[in-house]
């Protein structure tokens, strides 16, 4: 690699960790851990909404219970700086699954803000990629 490559590699893929963007997406990343950790503990504790809402879509409990586990193990993720990458594309992933359903079973009008948290998690997964590649580098030593 000649020096001209590496320069041009170490620019491309130092991303300041400071700005407009990168406080907005901190933000984004403190405000939806708060968000999913409540949405997890109404599920958690078999908040009578929650209960409600998983009779409405004919899924037993055990839903309700790993649906809840998985948004709190994102929310946690989401805090701790190796793991908010992956926990940002695990939470895209959920937040799809989650409009879907709202699309299909339940209230297609509320399947918008599920959708934008897609976004919102995608933003933050390629803000974050330098530090997935870090835990994925890690892990690959281990394996």
């Amino acid at each position: 690699m000649s020096v001209t490559d590496r320069n041009t590699a170490a620019t491309s893929t130092a991303r300041p960790e400071s700005g407009p963007g990168a406080i907005a997406l901190t933000g984004a990343r403190f405000l939806l851990a708060l968000f999913f950790a409540f949405s997890a503990f109404a599920k958690l504790i078999a908040h009578e909404s929650a209960v409600e809402s998983f009779a409405r879509m004919g899924w037993g409990n055990g839903a309700m219970y790993v649906i809840g586990g998985l948004e709190m193990a994102g929310a946690i993720a989401l805090l701790v700086p190796l793991l908010s990458g992956v926990a940002a594309i695990a939470l895209a992933a959920l937040s799809a699954g989650a409009s879907i359903v709202q699309l299909t079973l339940l209230d297609p009008p509320n399947a918008v803000m599920p959708a934008l948290l897609v976004v919102v998690f995608v933003l933050i997964a390629r803000s974050r990629h330098d530090r997935t590649e870090r835990l994925l580098a890690l892990l690959g030593r281990r394996a």
